[in-house]
């Protein structure tokens, strides 16, 4: 199929891709814009995670505040470079962030963070839970498991469902970002302050 010059631009426009990368993704979909989207969106996510390991030592901490100054959130957004740490969508991921802390109230960052001992208290309460719920004790383990998967979206950022596209997790969007700006990009840490609270 013939790959018009139109048909790139309007890829390009929807995407951001590069040239190459356009006229590669509708080759690949046959001419189909949607697919081609698709395609390197895929494509993106998979650059991403080869990014991931990758040192971020730039960026920016990053002020959300809300409410008339009743809410305020501090976030450190790290990536590679100055130069993409100045960039409007960069900027934008910080404000996403700042406003997702805000709203949801994450403990950690990630998984990760948890300590374990916190782990160990959680996982005793949802076991003597189902147990007092009557669940066999063979099927206990996995109950358990399925609820500290809630547990870890309750308090970790990354696993938390976006505020604003709650069928993406904020990792999600994280690695979106890291596709899309071409570097690696992670959240350091945050503080929320909540006025007259400790919060």
């Amino acid at each position: 199929m013939e790959i018009s010059a139109t048909m790139v631009k309007e890829l390009r426009e929807k995407t951001g891709a590069g040239i190459m990368d356009c006229k590669e993704a509708l080759s690949a979909a046959e001419g189909s814009i949607e697919n081609a989207v698709d395609y390197l969106r895929k494509k993106g996510l998979q650059s991403a995670d080869k990014r991931s390991s990758r040192a971020t030592r730039e960026g920016v901490i990053h002020s959300y505040i809300h409410g008339g100054g009743r809410l305020g959130v501090l976030v450190e957004v790290n990536c590679e470079t100055d130069f993409v740490a100045r960039t409007d969508d960069f900027q934008e991921l910080c404000r996403d962030l700042g406003m997702q802390i805000a709203a949801s109230n994450p403990e950690y960052v990630s998984v990760e963070q948890v300590p374990a001992d916190a782990i160990a208290k959680e996982r005793s309460i949802l076991e003597e839970q189902a147990r007092q719920a009557g669940r066999p004790e063979n099927v206990i383990a996995k109950i358990v498991d399925g609820r500290l998967q809630k547990y870890y979206q309750d308090v970790c950022l990354l696993e938390q469902p976006f505020v604003k596209e709650t069928g993406k997790t904020v990792n999600d969007v994280l690695r979106e970002n890291i596709a899309r700006l071409g570097e690696n990009i992670s959240v350091a840490r945050f503080a929320r302050f909540v006025l007259g609270g400790s919060g």
